[in-house]
């Protein structure tokens, strides 16, 4: 279970304010008034907690299921052990995340490494920054010079904020994080060991061999971005590189020089995006895609696994494989070659 050191719950809550909460259906209504005092896994429940069941597959595990209440689907609800309460659900999962979030406030966005409220003594923060009401800084940061910081903003242990720096209210610099060349809009959260707005890969031949070619763009996230640990994003050479509202981007992934990701993409880890793509507005890219430099990529694409992309992807597309191709062809092209290699082929 969740170690309640870290994260304690922000109040027990009977079924009903949970039916009422979620939206979900009260399946017994002798049971409204059962408190429950934390989530837990179906694994790891007890009879305080609350679950979830997403699908059919784990009707076997019912029997001897110890839970004070479940979310799952109508088709299994009369499943569920007597002495448990039942709250169907069309998305038991999302249901259960939307009580995860009132219960775990402080788990939504990453907190104060240290603890600390205010301005600590052991930061540095430049006589010229401007800082807004309620902003935190940590022992150990750094704030440059005409750095702005946004009401509500917190800096860890650690992160160091370059001059000239933009950075909107209620957002998270989180510890070892660095930030330069880069505005950054409002509810933005940096995770541990971010890198925004360092040099762009960009170098050409010259005379005394590989010359560098200097990066003067900048870097513009904008508001509610979530960016995960140890991912890095450049800035541009000319141009600024660009990730656009709510876009949700997993750890350890690289985004180029002068590449401008929309709204509300979903990058999962290990994602490696060259310089000067597009991504369009929805699109969702599965752990260890790698992007071609100047490829563009519509709306609402979904990009599989590991593919390595190097052509453009029209809008609502579904590509997957190397090279990445549309999935119906992938997957002719993957049957095809199991066929050719079956016990007594190819002889």
């Amino acid at each position: 279970m969740a170690d309640i050191m870290f994260f304690t719950p922000s109040r027990p809550m009977t079924v009903a304010e949970i039916a009422a909460l979620t939206g979900a259906l009260l399946h017994r209504n002798n049971l409204a008034e059962r408190v429950v005092k934390r989530l837990a896994a179906l694994d790891a429940s007890d009879d305080d907690a609350i679950i979830f069941i997403a699908g059919k597959k784990r009707k076997a595990q019912l029997e001897n299921l110890a839970a004070a209440a479940v979310f799952c689907l109508a088709e299994i609800a009369d499943k569920i052990p007597a002495n448990i309460a039942v709250l169907v659900s069309a998305d038991p999962h999302g249901d259960f995340s939307h009580l995860a979030r009132v219960f775990y406030p402080e788990a939504v966005r990453p907190s104060s490494l240290l603890g600390e409220t205010g301005l600590s003594p052991q930061a540095y923060i430049h006589a010229s920054a401007r800082l807004a009401k309620n902003v935190t800084i940590e022992a150990g940061a750094s704030i440059g010079k005409n750095v702005k910081l946004g009401a509500g903003t917190l800096v860890c242990a650690s992160a160091a904020i370059g001059e000239n720096c933009e950075i909107g209210e209620n957002c998270t610099i989180g510890p070892g994080v660095t930030v330069q060349s880069a505005y950054i809009g409002k509810g933005v959260h940096l995770h541990a060991g971010v890198r925004i707005g360092q040099d762009g890969f960009g170098y050409v031949g010259g005379q005394q061999g590989i010359e560098k070619v200097p990066q003067i763009g900048s870097v513009r996230i904008e508001d509610n971005v979530e960016i995960g640990a140890n991912s890095t994003v450049d800035r541009g050479a000319l141009n600024d590189t660009i990730i656009g509202a709510g876009t949700k981007i997993d750890n350890l992934v690289q985004i180029a020089h002068n590449v401008r990701i929309g709204r509300f993409c979903l990058i999962a880890a290990h994602c490696g995006i060259s310089g000067s793509c597009v991504i369009g507005d929805g699109t969702q890219l599965g752990g260890r895609v790698g992007l071609a430099d100047h490829v563009t990529i519509g709306a609402g694409v979904q990009i599989a696994a590991a593919s390595g992309v190097m052509n453009d992807i029209p809008d609502g597309e579904k590509w997957g494989g190397i090279p990445a191709r549309p999935f119906r062809q992938w997957f002719r092209e993957v049957a095809a070659l199991r066929d050719i290699v079956k016990p007594g082929k190819g002889k």
